[in-house]
């Protein structure tokens, strides 16, 4: 009733092999994200560093460039410069975002480095916002 098929899939021709394009591991994903996260949250703390120097920003910045550095394979990361003035509650309300989403990315590969770090963050920034918003 019907023909057998005499020729290879066009599906399988066009492909080729698996090995013809790279594959990352989940973990090898989860670090490039995390690592992208961690490098945001870097960038808006050197802007925050820039507006209203602290201490607590300066070993906030050097502990998230250290885990994007870890991350990375030994890249360093780059380093913002303050482009445009910005509120620093609104430069607050991102970090706080950005450091949720670290955290969540940290927790599902299992860094527990980085997730305590990104936790601190948050309530850093949490309270920072409070301070603003009242102040």
């Amino acid at each position: 009733m019907y023909e057998p098929i005499r020729s290879k899939s066009v599906h399988s021709t066009m492909a080729g092999t698996p090995s013809d394009f790279p594959h990352r591991t989940r973990e090898e994903e989860l670090d490039i994200q995390l690592a992208g996260h961690l490098a945001a949250l870097l960038a808006v703390t050197d802007e925050l560093r820039t507006l209203a120097p602290s201490t607590d920003l300066d070993a906030a910045a050097t502990r998230l460039a250290e885990q994007v550095t870890r991350l990375r394979g030994g890249r360093t990361p780059v380093r913002a410069s303050l482009t445009t003035v910005q509120q620093p509650a609104t430069l607050h309300e991102r970090a706080h975002a950005l450091a949720g989403r670290a955290l969540l990315v940290a927790a599902s590969r299992a860094d527990t480095a980085a997730a305590i770090l990104a936790a601190e963050r948050m309530d850093a920034h949490a309270a920072a916002t409070e301070l603003t918003a009242t102040g």
